[in-house]
């Protein structure tokens, strides 16, 4: 399922749009608890001040009943009728009676629910209702504390009760005047406070029993439930579904009885106010919640968008396209910097890939394509094209007597007159002209036949019977010509290439000015041929030997490998060199059979250095058809397993043409080899079809510069500049570099100076029998090169 960059917290626009809203939701819930918090506590503490008031207000108005009855009660004290009658005898017939009477009469006036006399000895005398007697505990209770009214329980109803004494003038008895405390009391006081209130009894071992009250039925019904038995404390109750805040008032506290007045307020309807408040403050959160989800998006849009942008540059830059320019619209000074240094870095790479490319394919004097360029040319046509054609290549006679008596500058003019002349002859199109060293300068004639071949040959001749001037020298032109035809004449570059200058040394040995190559003019392959025959039998007799050139480490000056290279020790020939063999063998596929020989060989003896205490990276060239053979990747890892060799002590150089013939199946094995941890080197750099655009795709580890620019490179400053840029092309690709031909003090300063890591040549140790290796490598000192004078040339450079 494909989720929004924005749910994404593996992305920077997830993670900012997460991280913004958790810090949000974080806040207002924070926020909301305290709200509701403080809400909760304020509408407690104000419940709570209400029911403390309305505890006062009951007070208050129990207090003013309580006034009424007192004057009701002295005004009946007072009543010269009634005093009159409790001055006779209470024994004189009809006494009783009328102080009843009078009882009645003043209770029916002020709404009594009982009027009593009693003696002055506290016995009742006359009452309004049977059971009056119950009351002369309160009446002792009364005189005892001498309290202005009371709260007594007659079976189960409470009431307040209040006694004044009768005097005649003595002291002759009390009248008890009490009313039953009934709703009227909650009414009143609901009417002033909000609250409702319950009077509750309870006897020794009974539950609590509600008297009177202003509850609604369904709370009523469930508060005796609610309390049981227990003393009841203040708080929160829930009623019928309804949170109610109480408060327990004391009304009575006897032996029999324990009654309480129970004031509640709803604390739901108190509350009821501010939840209104918490949806509008619920609402404003939801809101302000998109609003910053809307806002973080855009904003996380903003920073991840250019971010983006800059990323898929990256992969341009990566994928070799130095053309598109990294866009810089952002308005955050950040992201508008690292947009501007990609697009420094892009320029930065382009002009240095436009001066790698102009430095490794063009020759700075003629501003001709170099034999590098030409190379790639001609294999490119090979490639792609069936059509037949030529390469011509031609050496100017006399030229190293021109530089020897004219100077060097005059030499350089002339190669430059020779450039033009022959740009003007080659002008047509399928032709491509380069110099490839010296005084030799090669065409390449695409869709051209042998005829063609010689009249374009024969046209550079005639041209050249016209001498040049330069300044005041004139200066005869001549050249040998020679022509190698393709596919007739071979279908690889440096097949044809050397055909066609074996070919050219000939004409200029017969001084017939052109000739096209034929097979008479190799008078050595029937040696060859025979020699090729004999190497079959030379891996089964043994007559192979590993040698080992080693490679030092530039900058510390330490042995950290060598390449191997195979011999042939003939049993009559002698010591055969490798190029009268090798090429032969690739030719015929023999070349398998050696490159696995080499392999067992570098295998065992990397097993021998490790045994004697050293790690060496021992080098092994593979030719095109090794590349060719999927197989190879088991078949060296076979050979090491046994012992125990890691993939690390092997380089396997490749030169760059044995990737041509199947690039895709040559890039196949590579990247296996590399994946099995085996290191790739890439030999001869910078002689055969070396380009930025196909290097990159290559997982090689290693550069190896052509010997012929190290070779060169003290007294040629264009071969100095090469080995510079390819040392820096190789840095910046993450590769190490390796010279070949190193065989001067000066030239290790030199190139120790430039940066280079690792140097090979006969100025440290000519290639060696592999039994030698180990104690050479021990004893080996590197020299002292800081006395070395390269600050010249290195200046030149720049």
């Amino acid at each position: 399922m494909h989720w929004p960059a924005w749910l994404n917290l593996r992305r920077l626009e997830g993670r900012i749009v997460a991280l913004f809203l958790a810090l949000l939701l974080a806040v207002q819930l924070v926020s909301f608890g305290a709200i509701h918090a403080s809400i909760t506590h304020n509408a407690d503490e104000s419940l709570a001040s209400e029911l403390q008031t309305g505890e006062r207000v009951l007070r208050r108005l129990l207090e003013q009943r309580a006034g009424k009855l007192r004057d009701a009660s002295e005004l009946l004290a007072k009543d010269y009728g009634f005093r009159s009658t409790l001055g006779s005898s209470l024994a004189e017939a009809g006494t009783v009676e009328t102080i009843k009477d009078a009882l009645v009469n003043q209770g029916e006036r002020i709404g009594a629910s009982v009027v009593a006399y009693f003696d002055d000895q506290q016995h009742l005398v006359a009452a309004t209702r049977d059971g009056a007697a119950a009351f002369g505990m309160a009446l002792g209770q009364l005189v005892k504390d001498k309290e202005g009214s009371a709260l007594a329980v007659q079976g189960n109803q409470v009431y307040q009760v209040v006694a004044v004494q009768v005097r005649t003038p003595a002291p002759v008895g009390w009248v008890l005047m009490a009313f039953a405390l009934d709703r009227g009391v909650l009414d009143d006081l609901k009417a002033l406070s909000e609250l409702q209130g319950v009077v509750l009894l309870q006897t020794p071992g009974a539950p609590w029993l509600g008297i009177v009250g202003n509850l609604d039925a369904a709370a009523a019904a469930a508060l005796p439930r609610q309390l049981g038995m227990q003393a009841p404390p203040d708080g929160a109750v829930e009623l019928a579904g309804e949170r109610m805040s109480a408060r327990f008032v004391p009304l009575i506290a006897g032996e029999q009885h324990l009654g309480v007045l129970l004031l509640l307020r709803s604390l739901d309807v108190a509350l009821a106010p501010y939840q209104q408040l918490q949806l509008i403050l619920l609402g404003l959160t939801v809101l302000g919640v998109s609003v910053f989800f809307i806002v973080s998006v855009l904003l996380a849009r903003g920073i991840s968008n250019p971010i983006t942008a800059l990323s898929a540059s990256a992969r341009r830059l990566e994928g070799g396209d130095y053309d598109t320019p990294v866009p810089a619209a952002s308005s955050l000074d950040e992201v508008h910097g690292l947009a501007l240094a990609l697009e420094n870095m892009r320029e930065g790479i382009r002009r240095r890939d436009a001066l790698v490319n102009n430095l490794a394919y063009v020759d700075q004097l003629t501003l001709l394509p170099n034999r590098a360029r030409f190379a790639e040319f001609l294999q490119h046509h090979l490639i792609h094209s069936d059509a037949p054609g030529a390469v011509l290549m031609l050496d100017l006679d006399r030229f190293k007597h021109v530089n020897d008596v004219l100077g060097h500058e005059v030499g350089d003019r002339l190669l430059q007159s020779v450039a033009e002349r022959l740009r003007a002859l080659c002008a047509p199109a399928h032709s491509v002209l380069a110099r490839l060293s010296g005084d030799e300068f090669a065409v390449l004639l695409a869709r051209t036949d042998a005829r063609a071949a010689s009249e374009a040959a024969l046209a550079i001749l005639k041209d050249f019977e016209q001498p040049l001037q330069i300044d005041d020298e004139t200066i005869d032109l001549g050249a040998g010509i020679g022509i190698a035809l393709f596919p007739a004449h071979g279908h690889e570059v440096n097949l044809l290439l050397g055909r066609a200058e074996l070919a050219m040394y000939a004409a200029k040995a017969r001084q017939c000015g052109s000739l096209i190559y034929h097979a008479q003019l190799d008078a050595g392959s029937q040696e060859s041929l025979s020699l090729l025959t004999e190497l079959r039998r030379a891996v089964e007799d043994d007559e192979l030997r590993l040698f080992l050139q080693p490679k030092i480490d530039l900058q510390k000056g330490r042995v950290v490998g060598a390449e191997a290279l195979v011999r042939w020790q003939h049993p009559q020939r002698g010591l055969v060199p490798p190029m009268q063999f090798i090429p032969f063998a690739e030719q015929t596929g023999f070349i398998r059979m050696l490159s696995a020989w080499v392999l067992a060989g570098a295998a065992r003896f990397a097993r021998q250095a490790l045994d004697a205490g050293l790690a060496l990276r021992l080098s092994v060239n593979l030719s095109t058809r090794d590349l060719m053979d999927q197989d190879l990747p088991a078949k060296i890892e076979a050979m090491l397993a046994p012992l125990q060799v890691p993939p690390a002590s092997l380089c396997l150089e490749i030169t760059e043409s044995a990737i041509m013939d199947d690039p895709e199946r040559a890039l196949s094995t590579l990247e296996h080899l590399h994946a099995m941890g085996f290191k790739l080197s890439i030999d001869d750099f910078g002689t055969g079809y070396s380009s930025l655009a196909y290097l990159k795709r290559l997982p090689v580890d290693e550069l190896k510069i052509d010997k012929s620019f190290v070779m060169a490179m003290e007294r040629d400053l264009d071969d100095a500049r090469i080995v510079r840029s390819t040392i820096e092309l190789a840095h910046n690709l993450g590769l190490s570099v390796v010279a070949e031909g190193l065989e001067t003090i000066k030239a290790w300063a030199m190139l120790a100076r430039l940066g280079c890591d690792e140097g090979q040549g006969y100025y440290i140790c000519k290639p060696m029998p592999m039994e030698q290796f180990i104690a050479w490598a021990q004893s080996w000192q590197p020299p002292d090169t800081s006395a070395v004078m390269a600050e010249s040339l290195m200046a030149k450079l720049g």
